[in-house]
């Protein structure tokens, strides 16, 4: 079999991820933040733990599939750009946990790598949609001050409280043996 097809336990493993992470981030999130966005309870986690037991295709293909969820379940855009940059580009960098997955401290890295990426795709999207509205470069450069300061009011919180999770030792161990079930 190839090793870019899913076989049965991986497509079992990645629909749980998917089904967790998308009922924590619709149904058990933080409070909305006042510009919009909120802080879920690790749910980008849930996605990066793919990418790190089975690598970065399984991992992509996963998360660009969880964008695409999230898109469904709580739209919002203003531009058909906005949804490709916003949605699989944005939810699928949390794949790029995959590249660590043979890597000490893996999944640590990894979820840095597919937080970032996320985060550098949703700063882009508002650098181009926020700039459209504003003819000078201060006005630009305010609409990308604004852009960096909502994504990171709820992204930085998030990937602050999971790295002190996965810092946790019991934690890193149970997670180490849910990969070892996981790739076995």
């Amino acid at each position: 079999m190839s090793k870019s097809k899913f076989t049965t336990k991986q497509l079992v493993f990645c629909a749980m991820a998917l089904a967790l992470a998308t009922v924590i981030s619709v149904v058990i999130k933080l409070p909305s933040l006042p510009n919009g966005g909120s802080v879920t309870l690790f749910s980008m986690l849930i996605i990066c733990l793919v990418g790190y037991w089975y690598g970065p295709v399984i991992g992509l293909v996963t998360a660009v599939a969880y964008g695409v969820l999230q898109f469904i379940t709580g739209p919002y855009f203003i531009h058909p750009l906005q949804v490709l940059l916003d949605y699989p580009l944005a939810f699928g960098a949390l794949g790029l946990s995959g590249f660590f997955s043979n890597k000490k401290h893996g999944l640590m890295y990894g979820y840095i790598a597919g937080a970032a990426g996320r985060f550098l795709f949703h700063e882009i999207s508002g650098f181009i949609f926020y700039t459209e509205y504003v003819g000078d470069a201060h006005g630009n450069l305010l609409a990308m001050t604004a852009s960096t300061t909502y994504n990171l009011s709820y992204i930085l919180p998030e990937m602050i409280a999971t790295i002190i999770l996965l810092a946790i030792p019991p934690v890193a161990k149970a997670l180490a043996k849910v990969k070892a079930l996981a790739v076995a």
